[in-house]
């Protein structure tokens, strides 16, 4: 297919023919290229925050190439009342204070009752998590570090919200986002929260973050084991990473 459009094609057409050439093989790929580019900002004392659990393989790569730390950022999403695919608010580990999105809630008609019950839920499961992925495993201290957060790609961005500020309460001292893909107006909603935000693709047109990897399968929690497995807790060298296939 060639890069240069024929008169006539819709604009949505353009978008996917420019992407079909921008797409990711995969986030192991994704994780490369995001490596690479982080690697020119010479970041100091950086800690490397995966988003489970599609952020880890990308996190894992980014973490072998600037031989800085690797760890978990646990955060879970509210759904609204009857679509819990649409992200009422988000919570981190460790908070109980809820990323809200008032627009969302105004809409749903969200209960406080509700709130409340949908919190407890994501609590616990941010326990299991934690539990199941890290076990006795030693968390990083972003205090006075450079925090480096990443994910997939990003939606809505509520729960990539709850994380930095998570982060920002833990004392970091600076905090970049870090994401392969994500909407140009979801990236906006982030300013104010990170000191620098790194997006290999801003779409202007989003059709999900799958649309943009040719292979995004559905993680476990396995995969994620295995992934933090490769490295040792506490600063330690990162270990030789290897592909999620």
């Amino acid at each position: 297919m060639s890069k240069i459009n024929p008169p006539g094609l819709s604009r949505w057409h353009h978008f996917y023919m420019a992407d079909h050439y921008l797409r990711f093989a995969d986030r192991t790929d994704a994780g490369r290229q995001l490596g690479e580019k982080l690697a020119g900002m010479k970041l100091v004392d950086p800690v490397i925050y995966a988003l489970p659990r599609g952020g880890v393989p990308v996190a894992a790569q980014v973490a072998h190439m600037l031989h800085a730390p690797l760890d978990l950022i646990l955060v879970r999403k509210i759904g609204a009342p009857g679509n819990p695919e649409v992200a009422l608010g988000a919570i981190a580990e460790g908070s109980n204070r809820i990323e809200m999105n008032e627009h969302i809630r105004q809409i749903s008609g969200a209960t406080d009752t509700f709130i409340r019950r949908a919190q407890a839920q994501q609590l616990a499961e941010l326990d299991r998590r934690k539990e199941r992925y890290l076990g006795d495993r030693p968390r990083e201290n972003p205090a006075d570090r450079t925090a480096i957060v990443i994910d997939d790609g990003l939606a809505t961005g509520a729960t990539m919200k709850a994380a930095l500020r998570a982060l920002k309460d833990q004392g970091a001292r600076r905090i970049v986002v870090a994401l392969p893909v994500a909407p140009e107006s979801a990236l906006a909603a982030l300013t104010g929260l990170a000191d620098d935000i790194v997006c290999l693709l801003r779409a202007r047109l989003f059709r999900g973050v799958g649309a943009f990897y040719r292979d995004f399968r559905q993680l476990t929690d396995e995969d994620v084991i295995r992934l933090m497995a490769q490295f040792p807790a506490n600063g330690g060298k990162a270990a030789r990473i290897i592909s999620q296939r």
